[in-house]
């Protein structure tokens, strides 16, 4: 029995319950599949209920609205060709609907999920800050039609993600009109040019942008595709963060920067007084490497991984403090999902007129250091060579 009216009559008798949540399609019949999952809602337009339906594919979300007798055509052709699986969320029950590999539908109800029902507001699929830009192509992310290759779909949402994080930051930090950034240790220039792309060409926002990375090869690799783009004042230059010595900058960037180049890039953007400092660390080793052979105090620090964990830690909460001493507003989050990358912390540091309390955080960086038995963080050392 490949018949689905059964199910279709458990939707229109919970809609008259008006208990009606969600109805969720998964298990796709192809791991090839683009199209991942089907989200239905229900959603008040112009005083008229409609399904919402969020198609989900690998690299993007696409919602359109239908009225059920549409909605029922949809079904009929995803649950016996796409998906194995469907559940009708109600506030009285879940109704779940099996298809086998010989197209035979089985339906069970089992206790429901929800409590409440879902808002009926008309939400917009999230916004792509980046879609069919040239880069994207040369950058190898999507093909020549613009569309994104399977492979980079996790790319492509890191920067989105990216931008999405940058422009709230941006938003609220007192920048100049010309604003100048310098990205430090920018390597295929993925970001970088994502980020000149979105702010000079889909914001209009007035502002220069500057990869710095040690490679040659990517950086007349990253130049050559700047110039292919037409990106007039995106450039790259091959010298070591170290070595960057321009004193005008207003936004630094510094993402995964290996080990002590963070710090090197987190004192470059303290000595220009950088109105907005982002960092990604990565490669914690500095610490690690200071307090091998010694005993540890703690004895969550007998464990290894532990051990390293927690010098990550305190590696960037040091970091944070001497942000904190220079008159810096810091935020430690989550840039993208464990799931991607165990290197997804973000240090941000935004300047601030407010006068800190230097002696009361240098107290608390010291408290710290001897607690765990730290001569010197590397940062530390560089700030005080300034002075």
């Amino acid at each position: 029995m490949n018949d689905l009216t059964p199910f279709y009559k458990e939707i229109e008798a919970s809609l008259k319950r008006d208990d009606f949540v969600k109805i969720t399609l998964s298990k796709p019949l192809s791991k090839q599949n683009e199209l991942q999952n089907v989200y239905v809602r229900l959603v008040k337009i112009k005083d008229q209920s409609l399904f919402q339906v969020t198609y989900r594919y690998k690299t993007n979300d696409q919602v359109k609205n239908y009225e059920f007798e549409k909605l029922k055509e949809i079904f009929n052709d995803l649950l016996l060709t796409a998906f194995r699986f469907a559940t009708l969320f109600t506030l009285e029950k879940d109704v779940q609907v099996f298809i086998s590999k010989k197209k035979k539908v089985t339906i069970k109800e089992t206790h429901p999920s929800f409590k409440n029902k879902l808002p009926e507001t008309n939400n917009k699929p999230k916004e792509k800050r980046i879609e069919k830009s040239a880069f994207l192509h040369h950058l190898g992310v999507s093909d020549k039609n613009g569309n994104i290759i399977p492979k980079m779909a996790d790319k492509f949402r890191q920067i989105n993600k990216y931008l999405e994080i940058i422009e709230n930051l941006i938003q609220t930090t007192e920048l100049p009109k010309q604003v100048k950034i310098v990205d430090m240790g920018s390597g295929k220039g993925y970001l970088t040019f994502a980020l000149y792309d979105y702010l000079k060409n889909k914001k209009g926002l007035d502002v220069t942008v500057t990869g710095i990375e040690l490679r040659k090869k990517l950086v007349d690799f990253c130049n050559d595709i700047a110039q292919k783009c037409d990106y007039a004042d995106l450039k790259f230059e091959s010298k070591s963060i170290e070595d960057y010595n321009d004193n005008k900058i207003d936004i630094l960037i510094a993402l995964h920067a290996c080990d002590t180049a963070t710090d090197d890039a987190l004192y470059k953007g303290m000595s220009a007084n950088a109105k907005l400092i982002v960092t990604a660390p990565c490669c914690h080793k500095q610490i690690r490497q200071q307090l091998k052979g010694e005993e540890p105090k703690n004895p969550i620090l007998k464990f290894g991984i532990f051990k390293e964990r927690q010098y990550e830690m305190l590696t960037d909460t040091l970091r944070a403090l001497y942000l904190e001493e220079n008159n810096y507003q810091t935020n430690i989050f989550e840039f993208v999902s464990n799931e991607h990358t165990r290197k997804n912390v973000m240090l941000v540091g935004k300047k601030t007129k407010k006068k800190k309390d230097t002696n009361q955080i240098h107290s608390k960086i010291e408290n710290l250091k001897n607690e765990f038995g730290v001569k010197e963080h590397y940062l530390e050392k560089l700030l005080k060579s300034e002075k």
